[in-house]
């Protein structure tokens, strides 16, 4: 058995010369490995893109190609989680957070491919992995996981297939796979992104969020994607007098006079040391006071396990039943997946599945799980800003990727390698996380992540921004 804390809850054009997609007929179809890494499942009709990037020219803007995860409703594309039970899934809507992307000149060149379920169907699973879409590949080794679950998402960024791409996550599924493939990733407060139209794991820590080679690419597809939505109530608690254009007002002296606590190496690993003085430097280079941090908080695991397990049974079912798909239920798709067995259970089992199945009739069990997880998660990152008197919290997201493992998965194979990291009580708490390109390790990328409390995205959004012109100078 793993231990719950580590694992991962992962829960994710410009066209490059030569780039070809496959296309046989005049209906958007499932492709697999029309793209060498992967990135991608489904792909828009060419005609329908040809006329999407003339409407937008007709605007006045420059279109810009968009990456959408495979969970997330898009009219006219399958919505299938990865999931071969899904292949026929078109919804007929696309979701809230698509409506305004036209009107900034994003269109959707296709779907990408992800960790199937968002990586919650087994504790065994392979990030990046899925039975529709295959293995998503790390451009900075084929041999390397590009993590998960947004992973189609990062890679398709990271590769130059997409100049940014719409990813989601419940724990680590935007910041996992946008550090270990080098790329910005924003997962915003809790209820800034609708989550009306996306197949669920947990109300309670769902969000899609963007990513992009830059931050201010990031910033600018957040814009875009924010609002009030009355189908998702969590978008009623956006401050009225929120600022929600991300990408104005950059600039590289955001930094100056902040105070930022930088998480201290969690070991004696060599490398790990190095990317925290590598961070301090830049930090202090920009004007930032630096107080040093010590990670010793409690993890509720467990308790966030069971309130992923519950939440995702009633969200799962109620998605289910409103789609024209045959699978309607959890149980429906359980029994789907056993009698396809040798395609959609290949690599990795449903005990996470199973688990949730059993939670009905669990209620005061999962309420005080839940009320466990946020107090906990709230008041870690609530008191280390208030007490240190802190602008932001700022650590390693993550090690480097770490080897494919088709026998033992995940589990196992992030045992063998440096594991750091931070963002699971940003993921528990509803906070704004954002991640961004630090260094190498073995030629392997790993981000450096920006924390705060609840709706201070563009706060955290402008200090990344920061670090990065800084970095790059």
């Amino acid at each position: 058995m793993i231990k719950t804390r580590h694992l991962l809850f992962v829960v994710t054009l410009f066209f490059t010369s030569g780039q070809a997609f496959q296309q046989t007929n005049k209906d958007t179809q499932t492709v697999v490995g029309a793209d060498k890494y992967n990135a991608f499942i489904s792909f828009v009709d060419h005609k329908a893109l040809e006329k999407e990037i003339k409407d937008i020219k007709a605007m006045s803007l420059a279109p810009i190609a968009l990456g959408v995860k495979d969970n997330i409703d898009i009219k006219g594309l399958p919505n299938t989680a990865g999931s071969i039970a899904l292949q026929n899934n078109k919804p007929k809507n696309s979701a809230y957070l698509a409506k305004r992307l036209k009107s900034g000149g994003y269109y959707i060149v296709g779907k990408t491919n992800l960790s199937e379920w968002a990586n919650f169907r087994s504790t065994h699973s392979v990030s990046g992995w899925s039975s529709l879409g295959g293995q998503t590949i790390n451009p900075h080794g084929v041999n390397r996981n590009p993590c998960g679950s947004s992973s189609g998402s990062a890679v398709a960024v990271a590769t130059g297939l997409a100049r940014v791409a719409i990813g989601t996550e419940t724990n680590g599924s935007i910041s996992c796979p946008a550090s270990v493939n080098g790329v910005v990733g924003i997962k915003p407060t809790l209820g800034l992104v609708s989550r009306s139209g996306i197949i669920p794991i947990s109300h309670s820590q769902d969000t899609a969020g963007p990513m992009g080679a830059n931050v201010k690419d990031a910033a600018r597809l957040l814009s875009y994607m924010v609002g009030f939505d009355p189908e998702d109530p969590a978008t009623s608690n956006i401050p009225k007098d929120m600022q929600l254009s991300f990408s104005t007002n950059l600039s590289k002296t955001s930094l100056r006079g902040k105070t930022i606590g930088l998480m201290s190496a969690s070991s004696n690993e060599p490398e790990e040391n190095r990317l925290i003085i590598k961070a301090k430097t830049i930090l202090i280079s920009a004007g930032a006071k630096v107080v040093m941090l010590t990670n010793k908080g409690d993890y509720p695991g467990e308790e966030e396990y069971f309130v992923l397990l519950y939440e995702f049974r009633e969200g799962i079912n109620k998605y289910l039943s409103s789609q024209t798909n045959q699978v309607k239920n959890l149980k429906e798709l359980i029994n789907f997946n056993i009698k396809n067995k040798d395609a959609a259970l290949a690599y990795f089992d449903q005990d996470i599945f199973l688990l949730s199945e059993q939670t009905k009739g669990q209620k005061q069990k999962y309420l005080d799980a839940l009320e466990t997880t946020k107090t906990i998660s709230t008041e870690h990152i609530d008191s280390l800003l208030n007490k240190n008197g802190l602008d932001a919290i700022v650590g390693l997201t993550r090690g480097p990727a770490w080897e494919i493992d088709y026998e033992g998965g995940d589990a196992e194979a992030t045992q063998k390698q440096l594991s750091w990291g931070m963002g699971g009580y940003a993921a528990m708490a509803g906070y704004p996380h954002i991640t961004i390109p630090l260094g190498f390790v073995n030629n392997l990328p790993v981000g450096l992540s920006f924390i705060s409390t609840a709706w201070h995205d563009k706060k955290i959004i402008e200090m990344a921004y920061a670090f990065e012109q800084t970095s790059n100078l």
